[in-house]
């Protein structure tokens, strides 16, 4: 916009971005409670078993233990189950909104899919208050980083 103006940006294309930013965490959420009452249900008799335990393990041992920390212990408790659940829900719907052209954020989804994995134990299993500090987080984002790359535009010389 900055080098272009207004007219550069698709109406339609905004409108499109715009409910997915809502609806992808809502779905996820939903996607993620359904998923986790099948897997529940599925494996109610079962014992878990070492290799989930070592992988995820693994897998937090190689980055990311801060969002991991957020997501599975401050957003709501997950289990290694719950974790699958929630990859397994945003997995899916993100699938879903690439075969049907919808940009969405894969953070979004699967924030939203932990929220509703978390929500099988009881609603007030999910820490609603750093729920709303992540969406904050999200609606700042995207004015700022506009901000950003027109202050960057504006500054950089053109030739």
């Amino acid at each position: 916009m900055a080098k272009a103006g207004w007219g550069a940006l698709v109406a339609t294309g905004l409108i499109k971005i715009t409910v997915f930013i809502v609806l992808a965490p809502i779905l996820g959420m939903a996607l993620g409670f359904i998923v986790m009452v099948a897997t529940l249900w599925t494996f109610r008799s079962a014992r878990p078993i070492l290799a989930a335990h070592a992988a995820i393990g693994l897998g937090t041992m190689a980055g990311g233990w801060r969002i991991v920390k957020t997501m599975g212990m401050r957003l709501t408790k997950l289990r290694p189950v719950g974790g699958f659940c929630a990859e397994t829900a945003g997995a899916v719907m993100l699938i879903g909104t690439a075969v049907g052209g919808i940009p969405v954020s894969t953070t979004h989804t699967i924030t939203g899919s932990i929220m509703g994995v978390g929500a099988t134990q009881r609603l007030s299993a999910v820490r609603w208050g750093v729920a709303g500090r992540i969406v904050w987080a999200w609606v700042l984002t995207i004015p700022l980083s506009a901000v950003l790359a027109a202050a960057t535009w504006l500054v950089l010389p053109h030739g």
